[in-house]
């Protein structure tokens, strides 16, 4: 699969599908706010990088999809499914480079500067989530 930036994409989406995402969003942070208030901010920061808006867009790329085929006569169920699942494996990995950012942070933060942590964290996460998507392509 080629990885492609279709900004006209924003215009087909319904004022009401980015609050159901606002409100996902809000919702997971609060939750994950909640746990760290009741178990500590370090389980709490664990809940906190899951990816808020994943099941609401998992949901509309699904919804977006089904749509997609429908609109041309073919039945767009498993295509909706396909695609949702396509955006959960992305996360997953994106999830890995995430992990990778924040032990750098985690572990390099109370002996070097703020800025240069998260400067070469950054790098890192992004390296490593390239890395991480062309090892899953070549696989």
């Amino acid at each position: 699969m080629k990885i492609t930036v279709n900004v006209s994409a924003l215009g087909r989406s319904r004022w009401y599908e980015y609050a159901v995402r606002f409100f996902f969003g809000g919702a997971i942070t609060v939750c994950a706010g909640l746990i760290a208030h009741r178990y500590g901010p370090g389980v709490g920061g664990l809940f906190l990088a899951f990816p808020a808006i994943f099941p609401s867009s998992a949901t509309l790329v699904a919804k977006h999809q089904k749509q997609k085929k429908e609109r041309a006569g073919l039945q767009g169920e498993v295509r909706g499914r396909e695609c949702a699942g396509l955006e959960a494996a992305g996360a997953a990995l994106g999830s890995i480079a995430l992990l990778i950012f924040a032990v750098l942070v985690w572990r390099l933060l109370p002996n070097h500067p703020a800025w240069l942590v998260l400067a070469g964290a950054t790098m890192a996460w992004l390296a490593s989530a390239v890395a991480i998507w062309r090892i899953r392509k070549a696989v």
